[in-house]
C-alpha cells in the first residue's frame, strides 16, 4: 500500500497533496496550521508567536495585560491584525520599548486625550504621552522624537481639534508625519468620522482605524491595548 509523503502535518499545498502517491486524486486532505492572515490566523517568526481564533461573526479575540478578554468583529480584526503581528514582532526586537505612543492634539490633553490614556493604562498598556512624558524645560520636539522612537506603535486620536491642528501643521501634524511614514499607526476617531478625516488627511484616512461611533472610548482603548500587548490569544 502506498505511504503518504507527509503523514504528521498533511500537505501545505494542492501540488504536494496531489503527487502523493496516497493521497493524490482522493480528495483528502489533513489539517495543518494556516498562515493567512484574516478571520482565525496564526503567525511566527523572529522566536515570537501568536494566534486568533474566528469567533462568530469571523472577528478574532485578544486579551489585555490587565486580563479584560476582547472579542472583535471581522471588521475591527481587519484592522488591528497587522498592528497585533508588528507588536509581536517588535516586542522580541525591542522589549525595551512602549506599547504605544499617543499622538494627540494639544487641545485635547486635558480632555479626551488624557481620558484614552486613562484606560490603556487600566488595561495595562505601555504608554507614551506627553502629559506625563515630557520633562519640564525639555525641548518638546526632541522628547517627542524619542518617544515615537521608542513605541511599538502608535495612536492618532482623530479629533475636531487635531484635525485642526493638521491643517495648520502644529505639532501634532509633525508627530503625524512620522508615524505615518513607520506605517505602525492606528486612528481612533473620536467625534470625527472617516469622511471628515480624508477631507484633511488622506494619507491617515487610507489607514483602517476604530471609531467611537458606535463605541465607547473605553472599549476601543481596550481593543487597541490588547492589539499591542502581544500576549497569546484570550
Amino acid at each position: 500500500m502506498a505511504q503518504c509523503t507527509a503523514p504528521s502535518r498533511g500537505h501545505r499545498t494542492a501540488s504536494g497533496r496531489a503527487n502523493c502517491p496516497a493521497c493524490g486524486g482522493t480528495g483528502y486532505s489533513r489539517s495543518y496550521p494556516s498562515y493567512s492572515y484574516g478571520g482565525g490566523s496564526s503567525y511566527s517568526g523572529g522566536g515570537s508567536s501568536y494566534s486568533s481564533t474566528s469567533r462568530g461573526s469571523g472577528g478574532g479575540s485578544r486579551r489585555t495585560r490587565s486580563g479584560r478578554s476582547v472579542a472583535y468583529t471581522s471588521t475591527e480584526w481587519r484592522t488591528v491584525e497587522p498592528f497585533t503581528r508588528k507588536a509581536s514582532e517588535q516586542a522580541q526586537a525591542h522589549p525595551e520599548r512602549r506599547d504605544l505612543f499617543l499622538c494627540h492634539a494639544w487641545d485635547d490633553r486635558e480632555g479626551s486625550a488624557k481620558e484614552l490614556h486613562g484606560y490603556l493604562k487600566a488595561n495595562g498598556a505601555s504608554v507614551w504621552f506627553s502629559e506625563e512624558d515630557l520633562p519640564l524645560g525639555s525641548l518638546m520636539i526632541r522628547e517627542i522624537d524619542k518617544g515615537l522612537r521608542n513605541s511599538r506603535v502608535g495612536i492618532v486620536l482623530v479629533t475636531p481639534a487635531l484635525l485642526k491642528s493638521i491643517e495648520a501643521e502644529g505639532v501634532a501634524e509633525k508627530e503625524l508625519a512620522v508615524l505615518l511614514s513607520s506605517r505602525r499607526v492606528i486612528p481612533v476617531l473620536h467625534g470625527v468620522t472617516f469622511n471628515d478625516l480624508n477631507d484633511v488627511s488622506p494619507m491617515l484616512a487610507s489607514h483602517a482605524g476604530l471609531s467611537t461611533k458606535d463605541s465607547s472610548l473605553d472599549n476601543v482603548a481596550a481593543k487597541v491595548a490588547a492589539a499591542a500587548a502581544a500576549l497569546p490569544e484570550a
